[in-house]
């Protein structure tokens, strides 16, 4: 290996060096295609190099659509090598947004993978006057898989920009309205390899072995993915997942680590499979990207012990707190509804609307800053301006802080429920919370929906489970025992599935327009 300066170091160049520690361990796995380390390098290294001889420089914007392949760590470090941005677009988003993030990111190149993206993306890049990549045959550009294989590994040090910082822009999940284009600078991935090394290398944290089926496109997916590179650890990419997958990969990979949504914990909480799988060798399953019912965290505890772990953040900020090794503490029996404490350098206050902090146990906006925060919203400066204030970032979510400093979340600032009744605004955890302990609910969800007389009123959607026998009627009284009549909803709708978004969160925005579709407003001679 070729000295590198201190002028050209970023975080690939410690990250290569890693991967030359690590040797011929494990590195990436995906159906029957096994990687070392060594090859994961050498990887990295060629592709960069055949960009950059095809006339890639530092500093271009590169535009990638792929879904979930093998080589989607390996592309980003390559484009990040070279210093250039990478912009990943969201290939599960509507035609019309794909189309409106490519004309807004000045693209400078395109890779795709013909294997899954087809000829829309075919498309795209014939609609740039840029060159144009294949991630795989098939395609309308050269194929990079088959490129990289004749270049000569490279030097780190002959590619990596001594001008040009790596940095990476990705679409948010798009739960509150058309996604936004989050811009993360070299620092985000300088904090993570920070995170990496400090508090699971130096912890002495086992080597992981981490099902992902969060793709490079989601900043949460690069994050795991990276964390799990970054120290030693075997990335095992799921891009067709289900339960029965997951559960039957626990046994056979010796799995020791996973990030799920709280819908795609429950599916596997109810799989046949899940009493009799051997989960003793599980280290840390992450439940994220949205509250999960606390009945279904008892379910988890009950079968599996203290592996849970939840997390909360957003693609603004992708770890905000952490509450490793749950467990149903009888002594703190509100915890199991917290999102935990700081996690790694992150800060947060709770704040009322005017931006002043609020005392302990209060309602209000989280607002955050740290290390793995957004640099603001690519092209976008006004919404940048809205959102990060001096140097902290609004969250849109609500919660409050703990005497121990535990943050509970409590809703979204745009789920909430507004009403005109007693002056009091209502949440919609609490209410979920409550529907989800029925022992034959599987999932609910609510929102607000309009009201004449009182501003809105609370609307569920239930998921209920095989023969249940519930009713509407009989959930409603349930909510209004256990919180007040205020948060009793008064209309009750029994559904087969609740809709989620490509993060696999709980589409509120899709609900609001089931119902808006169900009961459309009387005008004028309706």
């Amino acid at each position: 290996m070729g000295i590198v300066t201190e002028r050209t170091s970023t975080y690939v160049t410690r990250a290569l060096e890693l991967f030359a520690d690590y040797g011929d361990r494990e590195a990436l796995v995906q159906h029957d295609r096994r990687l070392s380390y060594n090859e994961l390098r050498t990887l990295v290294l060629r592709m960069a190099a055949t960009l950059r001889a095809s006339g890639v420089r530092p500093g271009a914007n590169v535009l990638i659509m792929v879904a979930h392949p093998l080589e989607g760590p390996i592309l980003q470090l390559a484009v990040h090598v070279l210093g250039c941005r990478s912009f990943w677009v969201a290939p599960v988003t509507a035609r019309r947004e794909i189309l409106d993030y490519v004309a807004r990111c000045d693209a400078d190149a395109f890779i795709y993978d013909p294997r899954t993206q087809g000829e829309f993306a075919a498309e795209i890049g014939d609609s740039l006057a840029v060159p144009v990549f294949c991630l795989g045959p098939g395609g309308h550009g050269p194929d990079l898989l088959v490129e990289q294989e004749s270049a000569a590994p490279a030097d780190p040090a002959d590619l990596i920009s001594a001008d040009h910082e790596p940095e990476a822009v990705f679409q948010t999940s798009g739960t509150t309205g058309t996604p936004k284009l989050v811009h993360l600078r070299h620092s985000f991935f300088q904090g993570l390899l920070a995170i990496s090394e400090k508090q699971f290398v130096a912890a002495g944290a086992p080597v992981l072995r981490h099902v992902s089926s969060s793709p490079m496109w989601l900043v949460s997916g690069q994050g795991t993915a990276f964390i799990n590179l970054f120290t030693g650890g075997v990335l095992f990419l799921e891009d067709a997942w289900t339960p029965g997958k997951f559960l039957a990969a626990v046994e056979r990979e010796r799995i020791n680590s996973t990030f799920m949504s709280p819908p795609m914990l429950y599916e596997v909480l109810d799989h046949p499979a899940a009493r009799t799988t051997d989960m003793s060798g599980m280290f840390t399953f992450n439940v994220g990207a949205g509250p999960a019912a606390p009945s279904r965290l008892r379910q988890a505890i009950d079968l599996w012990g203290p592996v849970i772990r939840i997390v909360y953040g957003l693609s603004e900020s992708v770890v905000i707190t952490a509450l490793p090794g749950l467990t149903d503490d009888p002594e703190h029996p509100r915890r199991i509804r917290s999102a935990g404490t700081l996690y790694a350098d992150a800060r947060l206050e709770i704040r009322d609307e005017d931006g002043r902090p609020v005392p302990t146990g209060v309602d209000g906006e989280i607002w955050t800053t740290g290390r793995l925060t957004f640099a603001g919203y690519w092209g976008q400066p006004e919404l940048t301006a809205e959102t990060i204030v001096d140097g902290w970032v609004r969250t849109r979510d609500i919660g409050h802080l703990d005497s121990d400093g535990f943050l509970y979340i409590v809703d979204r600032a745009t789920d909430m429920i507004i009403t005109h009744r007693r002056s009091w605004n209502i949440y919609s955890r609490p209410i979920e919370d409550v529907l989800a302990a029925h022992p034959q609910v599987r999932a609910a969800a609510v929102i607000g929906v309009p009201d004449p007389a009182i501003g809105e009123v609370v609307h569920a959607y239930v998921v209920p489970v095989d023969g249940a026998t519930v009713t509407g009627d009989e959930l409603s009284a349930m909510v209004a025992e256990e919180l007040n009549d205020m948060w009793q909803p008064r209309t009750v709708e029994f559904v087969d599935a609740l809709p989620l978004t490509r993060a696999n969160k709980i589409d509120k925005k899709a609900l609001r327009a089931w119902y808006a579709a169900a009961h459309p407003p009387v005008g004028i001679g309706g």
